[in-house]
């Protein structure tokens, strides 16, 4: 079987990054037919935007995208090209999964961490409902909620005041709580444990723990347990191998996705997607380093992982085992890996990004031989 595909080179050192886990997808001896895409500042500095017509339509009609970094200007600039494919294509589960391997440098080595985030990607804090200090509207706002709530004043008066609206919904929890079991189940996984505030915010947030609650009925062979959010970062800091699967609201996933590739390692072994019902990007979670651009240095395995998520998605399990595998034993191997793998960050045996992504097609072969 066939599969098409959508691959967005993206900017700085992101085309580099997509050369490699091409290379490393293809060594599987899956076919794929790549529809190759630009996207990003580059793009956007040739042809006036980040994001071309011809994007959008390739993802649509593909289904599926391996996204390579791209940068977003910070405070100035284009808007996030991830967040509004996330928007755009409807991609409201964000799956970061965070698993140890051995040789990477990390102060839980000894700790067999595994685990997925799952975090809803459409509602919360990051819905974008914001209002301004100083503006008419902010002071419209602050007025209405004084009468409405009274109980519940804002103290500080508009002139001085942002705020941003948290909506949190019955059917985007459900939703995001629902993927997450059907993840543990398809995937083998024991437990799902649902992160919240709901003891402080209690009309969002203890809606979302009130019906995951109820979706957890639904998957009686699947564990289920919450932890207030605070408490989740001690815990996984303390026993991460206590966890398994996680679902979040999207702020606390941002935070917590984050913490938990700290625990193994770093984003640089991070990989992600964006999932919906008609439409799936991976991509890995850490940015597109423009300072690297062109010098062959960055670690690769964060993309080539998520071109594992990839496959599994597209129904290639052996194929996506057989490339995980590949991919952890180079790194155990710890020889033909970049300047981050190495012990010391100035080891001269460091290998380019080029150079690790044959490293791990040459054990490809090897696995194939068995």
């Amino acid at each position: 079987m066939e599969h098409e595909v959508t691959l967005i080179l993206g900017d700085g050192v992101g085309p580099e990054l997509a050369e490699a886990a091409r290379m490393c997808i293809d060594a599987t001896g899956v076919r794929i037919r790549w529809d190759v895409q630009e996207a990003g500042l580059e793009v956007m500095e040739r042809i006036g935007t980040p994001i071309p017509d011809g994007l959008l339509q390739s993802i649509r009609r593909t289904r599926c995208a391996l996204k390579a970094p791209i940068t977003t200007p910070v405070g100035t600039g284009f808007r996030s090209v991830n967040v509004f494919l996330r928007q755009e294509l409807g991609l409201f589960a964000c799956v970061r999964p965070c698993k140890y391997y051995p040789g990477v440098r990390t102060f839980f080595r000894d700790t067999p961490i595994d685990l997925v985030i799952i975090r809803e990607n459409t509602e919360d804090l990051y819905a974008g409902v914001e209002f301004a200090q100083g503006q008419p509207a902010t002071a419209e706002l602050i007025q209405t909620i004084h009468r409405l709530s009274p109980d519940r004043k804002i103290p500080s008066g508009p002139e001085e005041t942002g705020i941003s609206i948290k909506p949190i919904s019955i059917s985007g929890t459900q939703r995001i709580v629902r993927f997450a079991f059907e993840y543990a189940r398809r995937y083998g996984r024991k437990k799902v444990t649902a992160v919240h505030k709901a003891n402080i915010m209690k009309h969002t947030d203890g809606l979302f723990l009130a019906h995951a609650r109820q979706v957890a009925q639904e998957f009686p062979d699947i564990e289920f347990e919450d932890r207030i959010v605070d408490n989740m970062c001690m815990q996984l800091v303390q026993k991460p191998e206590l966890y398994d699967v996680l679902v979040l609201p999207n702020l606390y996933g941002d935070i917590i996705s984050d913490l938990a590739a700290g625990l193994v390692g770093g984003l640089g072994v991070a990989p992600g997607a964006n999932i919906g019902p008609d439409a799936a990007v991976f991509e890995a979670t850490h940015g597109s380093a423009p300072k690297y651009k062109g010098l062959n240095k960055v670690n690769p395995t964060a993309l080539i992982l998520s071109g594992v998520l990839m496959l599994r998605h597209l129904g290639e399990q052996e194929a996506a085992d057989r490339l995980e595998r590949a991919v952890a034993s180079v790194i155990a191997e710890g020889k033909y890996v970049t300047y981050d793998l190495k012990p010391h960050r100035d080891d001269p045996t460091a290998v380019g990004t080029r150079q690790m992504a044959e490293a791990i097609c040459e054990k490809l072969n090897t696995l194939s031989a068995r």
